[in-house]
């Protein structure tokens, strides 16, 4: 074998020692929208909840509650990555129904974080849904949600309250990614600016009727949004995001 066929071979055999130890789909691949990202996460299948007739209500003030857990009616869930939230019941001398309120207290400040608290006794289409918030720290985010026509973690609509940017955003997630949603006669302006207060409770509430969903923070309605990504029942629950530390107190929601 002459010299040239040598180097041939040799330099056959490295291509292919290089091509095996090459991480998984990194040959002939380029980075861009289709690949893996933080919204990627797998969420476990929701257990089935009844669907609530119209005029049915639930109302959670976690004041029977044990502290330092979750909520017997409740599980815990999480969209995006980093830890999933530490949600328990715990005292607050300020609580708008004394003594308890359901805290989420971890400060994990991964940036695309969301620590969900879902309510596991009905599921509902047409609601009337509401909570009292304080946000308590963060320095990513301060922020406090509600969630409804959720089918798993993954796919859900969402609007939140932060005390950091003082605005009210209503998105849905779908397939883990969080897209705002364009407000009714005054197209996508990511949500409305109002003043939310870090230390201090506020009530934030949606109204959702078939494809139309109403928003209102302490008593003020902000606007409407149109969207029919989730037409069908689902779940309902708490949100934060990032390092959000939130107290909540007396989730309410009634079926339409």
């Amino acid at each position: 074998m002459n010299r040239s066929m040598i180097a041939s071979v040799c330099a056959l055999l490295i291509l292919i020692v290089l091509a095996c130890n090459a991480p998984s789909g990194s040959i002939g691949s380029v980075s861009g929208p289709s690949s893996a990202s933080p919204e990627s996460n797998v969420a476990d299948p929701e257990r089935p909840a009844p669907v609530q007739e119209t005029g049915k209500s639930f109302t959670y003030t976690f004041d029977s509650d044990t502290a330092g857990q979750m909520p017997a009616k409740f599980h815990a869930g999480l969209t995006g990555q980093g830890a999933k939230g530490a949600w328990e019941v715990k005292g607050d001398f300020t609580a708008p129904s004394q003594p308890n309120v359901l805290a989420q207290t971890s400060a994990d400040n991964t940036n695309y974080r969301f620590p969900l608290a879902i309510a596991d006794e009905g599921s509902f289409r047409d609601l009337d849904l509401s909570v009292r918030f304080k946000p308590i720290s963060g320095r990513v985010d301060q922020a406090a949600g509600l969630v409804w026509r959720l089918k798993d973690a993954n796919n859900y609509y969402i609007v939140r309250a932060n005390a950091l940017e003082n605005n009210v955003v209503l998105y849905k997630v779908q397939n883990g990614k969080r897209t705002d949603l364009p407000l009714k006669g005054e197209g996508r302006t990511y949500g409305k600016k109002t003043d939310v207060l870090s230390g201090q409770w506020s009530e934030l509430r949606v109204v959702g009727t078939g494809e139309l969903f109403e928003v209102f923070v302490n008593g003020q309605k902000l606007y409407e949004v149109e969207d029919d990504s989730f037409p069908e029942a689902g779940k309902v629950g708490l949100w934060t995001k990032a390092d959000s530390v939130t107290h909540f107190d007396d989730l309410r929601v009634t079926a339409k």
